[in-house]
This record gives structure tokens, C-alpha cells and sequence, in this order.
């Protein structure tokens, strides 16, 4: 079992390290110190009675699977959201306004036509109705991870479940989802 001071020695001789690893793969900084923070705690919560000599490489894992779930949670968001980047400017020196993008033609910021309000109503509805014929437990795994927006851990200790299963059943919600959805014409 390793002591509170070998455990502080290990976080402190490995944290550089570990940025700047996480760094070079997510290629954002700030997201590679919550990474890092993020499996540190996951190692000092729940890896605290291990021996002294099997940290380094509890934590490289833990790291890997932190990182990797970063990315998920990434590659999920883009997939619902749209980059700015995507928009093109109708300025030819290339000038970006976004609220000058949202204006309808009659002025009104914002303002979609009565069509594009039935369009967007009717997706809303198709995604709800397919989520709500998911099986109970991807709907909970999915739900409480993409919308509640609850880390892996977390949504694994509210389901009863491990983390592994939270991220089969997230997966397999997420496959399930697009197929419907692109039978039914709709693409995020």
C-alpha cells in the first residue's frame, strides 16, 4: 500500500510529464490540465491502497482512458454542433459576423420562416422519438452522458454499472441513433 507521501511523490514527479504528453495529443492546454487533474483524482480516489510500484502504471492507464474519453465527449459535441468555422462569409475581405449571418432578410435578428420553424420542430421531434425507442438502459446511458453531460464515472455510479458498460451502452445509443435517424433522411 502506498503512503500519502509516495502517492504526492508520484503526482509530482509524473504531472509535467503527463501535460505535456496530454498536450501534444489534444492540442489544447486547458484541456490537457483538466485531463490530467482529472486522472490524477481518479488515481489518489480510487487506487490509493495499491502498492507504491504499480502507480505509474495505474496512472499511464488511467491517463489513456481519461484522454480517450475527452475525445468521445469531443467527437459527440461536433457532431451536434456546428463549427463557426463551417459558416462562409458573404464579406470578400473574408470578415466573419455572425449576427449579421443570423438576420433574416427583413431585419429581424434571428427569425426563421414559418417552413424552417415546421422543419426544425418536426427533426426535434423524429430525434426525440427515436431516443425514446432506445432500450432503457442506452436511453439512461445516453441521456445522462450527452445531455445531462455527466462524466463516465458519474453516469456508471447513478446507473448502478460499471464505466465500461456506461460506454457500451453510450456507444451502441449513439450507432442506434444515427442509423434511424439517416433512414429517416435526417443527418447532424
Amino acid at each position: 500500500m502506498a503512503s500519502d507521501k509516495e502517492l504526492n511523490d508520484f503526482l509530482r514527479s509524473a504531472d509535467k510529464r503527463a501535460f505535456k504528453r496530454t498536450a501534444y495529443l489534444v492540442r489544447d492546454d486547458d484541456a490537457a490540465l483538466d485531463i490530467v487533474q482529472d486522472a490524477m483524482i481518479k488515481l489518489a480516489e480510487n487506487y490509493f491502497d495499491r502498492p507504491a510500484a504499480e502507480l505509474p502504471l495505474l496512472f499511464q492507464r488511467i491517463l489513456s482512458n481519461t484522454t480517450m474519453d475527452w475525445f468521445r465527449r469531443k467527437k459527440t459535441r461536433n457532431a451536434v454542433m456546428q463549427n463557426m468555422s463551417d459558416f462562409e462569409s458573404s464579406d470578400p475581405d473574408g470578415d466573419f459576423d455572425l449576427l449579421e449571418m443570423l438576420e433574416s432578410q427583413d431585419g429581424a435578428l434571428g427569425a426563421l420562416s414559418a417552413a424552417d420553424e415546421v422543419s426544425r420542430a418536426q427533426i426535434l421531434q423524429a430525434i426525440e422519438s427515436e431516443v425514446e425507442q432506445l432500450p432503457a438502459r442506452q436511453r439512461e446511458a445516453f441521456l445522462l452522458r450527452y445531455w445531462e453531460e455527466l462524466d463516465v464515472a458519474e453516469t456508471a455510479s447513478v446507473m448502478g454499472c460499471s464505466e465500461g458498460s456506461v460506454k457500451t451502452h453510450c456507444s451502441r445509443a449513439v450507432h442506434a441513433l444515427a442509423k434511424s435517424l439517416k433512414a429517416r433522411g435526417i443527418t447532424l
